[in-house]
């Protein structure tokens, strides 16, 4: 965090001089040091958050091909009448262990279209489906078993 937010001072300054070094130095010290004691931030989770980058980097592309998935399945059931809608509520435990990955799948749910998530309790969660098999593979998708690397 300490490189990033220096990094950032340097580029907002537009110029490199000792004087600029030295303030930014103390400025991004100051504020990695607020970080740490308000919100818990160390070297080590930075370092852990790093590692999760290329995770995250491939969780999108499949988050948007899920949403293109469901919006095709959605359309389907508004122009074919032959297909009733079934709206119903599942409750679907994930496993998922922190809260970042509990509220990534979360708002992957509500994102992709025909589901709603309309509570979570730790590692479940109540989805809101136009139709039952909408949930299916909420647990072992592919965006779950993503979180789940995530998690390790």
């Amino acid at each position: 965090m300490y490189l990033l937010l220096f990094g950032i001072w340097l580029l907002l300054n537009g110029s490199v001089t000792p004087e600029i070094c030295l303030f930014g130095a103390g400025l991004t010290a100051g504020l990695g040091l607020l970080a740490y004691a308000l919100f818990g931030y160390t070297p080590k989770k930075d370092l852990q958050f790093l590692c999760r980058v290329p995770l995250f980097l491939v969780f999108l592309p499949v988050l948007l091909f899920e949403i293109l998935k469901a919006n095709g399945a959605v359309i389907r059931l508004v122009l074919r009448k032959k297909i009733p809608a079934a709206p119903t509520l599942v409750v679907v435990d994930t496993g998922l262990k922190t809260r970042f990955a509990q509220f990534m799948m979360a708002n992957a749910i509500t994102l992709t279209p025909g589901t709603i998530t309309v509570r979570t309790a730790g590692s479940r969660v109540t989805v809101h489906c136009l139709r039952r098999e909408y949930a299916e593979g909420l647990e072992s998708g592919v965006l779950c078993r993503l979180l789940h690397r995530m998690e390790a």
